[in-house]
């Protein structure tokens, strides 16, 4: 990116009231999942053909769970490699007339919209990426916001949760499908590879794990 902007303590909201628990859960971070379908593995020169983002909330219990899914099928970039390989493995067809696929800028702007208005209802001071192998998905958000010069991204540029590492740890499975198992949550495979369903189903497995350890003793601290 061409820039960064780092957190810093006097990035903290300031509140006339007490903050919501989230606001203290992950050091002033809001999850958010997200999942990316693309036409390759390289971010600067692969397209970007879905993105998905699930927002993460808290309850009163401080207990989370995913809340709002927003979803859109992307149009590649003018010059964007798409590999034929890549669209087998996710059945995605380009030429679809029902695909619907809107501007990598339009895709950004209408989530990143979102998601603001979630950092602030939760008292956070910015996003986090949660995401299965979250370094692929930040990747290619990053390289699209580069491209689309978008200013205003809510989302940390480097720091993110990864729940194929979570779930390693959790239940000794790093494939989504088989995390997801482990940690008793439903997964079809039929519904694999789309972003929506992928972004979901992520978000449960966060959810899931992130769960267990505060009813472990976990959080928040005593």
């Amino acid at each position: 990116m061409s820039e960064f902007e780092f957190d810093t303590e006097d990035q903290q909201p300031v509140s006339k009231g007490p903050k919501p628990p989230m606001a203290y859960r992950f050091r002033g971070f809001l999850p958010v999942v997200i999942d990316v379908e693309t036409g390759g593995f390289n971010s600067a020169t692969d397209a970007l053909l879905e993105i998905a983002a699930t927002i993460i909330e808290m309850d009163e219990e401080g207990m989370i769970y995913p809340s709002e899914t927003h979803f859109f099928r992307v149009e590649p970039f003018v010059g964007a490699n798409v590999e034929p390989a890549a669209l087998e493995f996710t059945g995605i067809k380009l030429d679809h007339p029902l695909r619907m696929a809107v501007t990598e800028e339009h895709a950004l702007m209408e989530i990143f919209k979102h998601v603001r208005k979630a950092v602030k209802s939760a008292g956070c001071n910015r996003a986090v990426l949660v995401g299965h192998n979250a370094f692929f998905d930040l990747g290619f958000l990053n390289a699209a916001v580069e491209r689309t010069q978008i200013k205003r991204n809510p989302f940390h540029p480097f720091s993110c949760f990864d729940t194929a590492t979570l779930g390693g740890l959790a239940f000794g499975q790093t494939v989504l499908a088989k995390a997801c198992a482990a940690a008793d949550i439903e997964f079809d495979g039929r519904e694999a590879h789309s972003a929506r369903y992928d972004t979901e189903k992520t978000a449960d497995l966060f959810c899931s794990i992130v769960n267990r350890w505060r009813e472990m003793g976990g959080w928040p601290p005593e």
